[in-house]
């Protein structure tokens, strides 16, 4: 669940004197706190949960590949999203969020033919993991613009994992619909997510523009 932290920045990126080439890190952090990066994530989420649901006769194999996607996209997303957090603090929880979502992708991929029990604990694991750091980020960021929807998602992503984990699906068809829906569900909180903060930087770049 990719969040921005801290106030929303100038939309432009401002030049430094005598500057000769960009800073890797300023640029992976200009890129994270953009609403488009946000609604790239939402995406990326969206997409594999809308082929899950209208894909029903799917075979496990196809949907542990489908979510190791997910996965590891959802780690690259958070690892850039790392490098946007201002303070160290609260850099840790996204950057071991990114590490735990590229490990389960992993494992998704190198054994797709697993069992649907384990399937359903590691997707279930991640969402429940993601969800409850992303609300500690949320409660900590004071200054957060948007703070209640992105604490509305954070909360989504831990019934998302509360679920998936209390109610293990006894086939693949039905582990193949609960997976969609919460995909379909946290990526549609990701893009609401991204107009908000779409929102915020259109009324700071508003304030900042001379009159």
């Amino acid at each position: 669940m990719t969040m921005p932290s801290g106030q929303a920045p100038r939309t432009g990126a401002e030049p430094r004197p005598g500057a000769t080439a960009p800073d890797p890190a300023q640029l992976l952090a200009a890129l994270g706190r953009s609403w488009t990066w946000i609604l790239a994530s939402a995406v990326a989420t969206l997409v594999p949960g809308i082929l899950v649901l209208v894909w029903p006769e799917a075979t496990l194999h196809v949907v542990a590949v489908l979510v190791g996607l997910y996965l590891l996209a959802a780690g690259a997303f958070r690892f850039v999203e790392t490098f946007a957090r201002q303070e160290q603090g609260h850099r840790l929880p996204s950057l071991l969020l990114a590490v735990l979502c590229v490990l389960a992708g992993v494992l998704c991929l190198r054994n797709p033919l697993q069992t649907v029990t384990a399937l359903s604990l590691i997707v279930g694991l991640v969402w429940l993991v993601s969800g409850m750091l992303t609300l500690y980020t949320a409660l900590a960021a004071r200054d957060l613009p948007h703070r209640g929807f992105v604490l509305g998602a954070a909360v989504l992503g831990i019934v998302a994992g509360v679920v998936v984990l209390a109610l293990p699906a006894e086939s693949a068809r039905a582990l193949t619909r609960l997976l969609g829906l919460w995909l379909v569900l946290l990526g549609l909180a990701e893009a609401g997510l991204a107009f908000a903060w779409r929102a915020a930087l259109r009324g700071t770049d508003t304030l900042t523009r001379p009159g």
